[in-house]
């Protein structure tokens, strides 16, 4: 099997691949463009008459789990990523894998760590094909290194949930590292000794897999409440000594920034959020959980307390700072799509206005609508931004694939995009002519806010009218980039092969960009 065929110029003049792991890919159209037809995959029907009438599902290991669920080679595996650098079953599944001899195995994580890269000699002798999956440091550079089998696949964490249910993944076993279950597969992340917030990423998994294991270290009697997990979607439950470890879901700093250029880079987003009317009573917003976004988010709490004003919700990754507005009373609701402290474990275990969402609610592209068009500011950050402002969140400027796109790509919906990035990093200017690899059209990020002056979309007339008079330091995207050169020099572009080693996927599932191998 090819790892790709076909190269074609996509809609955004990237040349990409229609055929990838010997499968058929649609290029990227632009966005809004691709309409899809047909109904949504759905798994085999399953009868009760092959499940114990007690409920009890479980099993002694998961080596029998996976026996019994007919693991075989080029099979697609799924598993989670709540645990984040905590995970302690992903590289246990395909330790079995490897003993019981099964190769070309499809790795479809919702995201991979640092924890993961355990699993490189399996994909050196071939038991794992290919991840289709964020990567994130020691596995993407053994992708960027062109070492992977198959063709790496990155998907939003909306286009994983996409995929599955378009039928466009067949996941053939789900493992699903739960903090809590029942024997019957009910489970949650909020109780039990590895409590890690909510399990909704592994919900498509749960819901369309043809088998589905559920692995916990804290096994209570029937039912198991509240159940992010429905036990009716799940084949085998395995109790294991540890599941995974919480105080490892901590990501990046989880703290306040301290470095002046990112807090007046924080300051200047509040500020000019405040000036362009964006923040309201009852308005809405998602931040990320580095040190620069959080720092915004408190300038955002200062605003609401000092005008005795109510944000309706938070869109999270949660931590202690929503937290903290929530049970303040500046926020009604935070809608957590993914826990990055154990704050956050606690609130949603105890705050009934602290909701565990999922991709299917919160970022799905193909489905009646979703949260991300309605949130009113979102803050992200980039690798790279160009001058027409598409944005890169994979790849540095070396070229190396190093992060993954998380939520990213199906936050730029919402009603204003900003990304607060510094000028440069390590003296590499970080606007470019052109962003390495492609994430995000530039047609949805909206303003660009530096230590060293604002860029605002011109396809925001709106706002360059209301920020016209304002005494903030505002310029163009080729200014801050001319501005940058100044200081850096003109960066290089990185040396990369033709060869490709990934393609990015846009929220409707078509290839917006190929990552070239180092």
């Amino acid at each position: 099997m090819k790892k790709y065929d076909n190269i074609v110029k996509n809609a955004a003049g990237r040349e990409v691949p229609t055929i990838v792991n010997g499968e058929e890919h649609i290029p990227f159209k632009g966005v809004g463009k691709h309409i899809p037809t047909g109904r949504k995959h759905a798994p085999y029907i399953a009868s009760c008459a092959n499940y114990p009438a007690d409920g009890d599902k479980t099993l002694p290991n998961l080596k029998e789990a996976l026996i019994k669920a007919g693991l075989k080679d080029g099979m697609t595996i799924s598993t989670h990523h709540h645990f984040r650098n905590g995970d302690l079953i992903a590289n246990q599944v395909f330790d079995i894998a490897h003993e019981l001899g099964v190769k070309g195995l499809r790795w479809y994580p919702s995201a991979s760590f640092p924890c993961q890269a355990h699993l490189i000699p399996y994909l050196e002798d071939g038991t794992i094909n290919r991840i289709e999956g964020s990567m994130n440091g020691p596995l993407g550079k053994f992708a960027s290194e062109g070492k992977m089998q198959g063709l790496g696949v990155l998907r939003s964490h909306g286009g994983r949930y996409q995929a599955v249910q378009d039928g466009e993944v067949q996941i053939d076993i789900a493992v699903i590292a739960a903090p809590s279950s029942d024997p019957f597969g009910n489970a949650n992340g909020v109780d039990g000794p590895a409590a890690c917030g909510l399990l909704g990423f592994a919900l498509a998994d749960s819901q369309y897999a043809d088998k589905v294991i559920v692995v916990t270290d804290n096994l209570v009697p029937f039912p198991c409440i509240p159940w992010q997990i429905h036990g009716n979607n799940v084949d085998y439950v395995v109790k294991v000594e540890k599941v995974g470890l919480p105080e490892k879901i901590i990501s990046g700093t989880t703290r306040i920034t301290k470095s002046p250029d990112r807090l007046l880079i924080a300051e200047l987003t509040a500020q000019f959020c405040d000036e362009a009317g964006l923040i309201y009573d009852g308005f809405s917003y998602q931040a990320g959980a580095g040190g620069t976004a959080l720092s915004i988010g408190n300038y955002f709490r200062d605003i609401l307390r000092d005008r005795k004003w109510k944000a309706r919700f938070i869109r999270a990754g949660s931590n202690k700072y929503p937290v903290e507005m929530l049970e303040e009373g500046l926020v009604d609701y935070i809608l957590d799509g993914q826990t990055f402290d154990l704050e956050g474990v606690r609130s949603m275990r105890e705050n009934p206005g602290h909701v565990n969402t999922s991709p299917f609610t919160s970022y799905n592209y193909h489905g009646k609508g979703n949260f991300a068009s309605m949130i009113d500011v979102v803050v992200l950050g980039a690798t790279e931004v160009d001058v027409n402002f598409n944005a890169n969140v994979v790849t540095h400027s070396d070229g190396y694939l190093l992060h993954g796109i998380g939520g990213w790509q199906n936050c730029l919906f919402a009603k204003t995009t900003i990304l607060p990035i510094p000028l440069f990093r390590d003296r590499m200017p970080v606007i470019l002519d052109e962003v390495t690899t492609l994430c995000g059209p530039g047609e949805l990020i909206d303003v660009i806010v530096t230590e060293r002056g604002i860029a605002i979309n011109p396809l925001r007339k709106d706002l360059i009218e209301k920020l016209k008079d304002s005494p903030l330091p505002l310029k163009t995207i080729q200014e801050l980039k001319e501005e940058a050169e100044r200081i850096c020099g003109k960066p290089e572009k990185p040396e990369l092969s033709d060869e490709i080693i990934a393609v990015i996927k846009w929220v409707d599932g078509t290839i917006i960009d190929s990552v070239r191998k180092v």
